[in-house]
């Protein structure tokens, strides 16, 4: 799952010790998200979202693989 974590935290400047301790994870949790090496929970997607002011779908997207398989399974629209 891409996702735009590292440019909200630059953009709020937190580093990622900061925004860990607002949710309430490690900085190897927020490292992993950003680096697409673990896909936050749904609960975590939207404390981010929450407290960024965004929705998750601005924040997280399908990787194209991801999408080509919702269609497959007929799950998109």
């Amino acid at each position: 799952m891409k996702n735009r974590l590292r440019v909200l935290r630059a953009e709020h400047n937190w580093s990622q010790a900061d925004l860990a301790a607002r949710l309430g994870v490690s900085r190897q949790t927020i490292n992993a998200i950003e680096t697409e090496k673990y896909d936050p929970s749904l609960p975590l997607a939207f404390k981010i979202a929450r407290l960024a002011g965004l929705k998750t779908e601005d924040i997280f997207q399908l990787n194209e693989d991801e999408q080509k398989n919702d269609n497959v399974q007929g799950l998109r629209k």
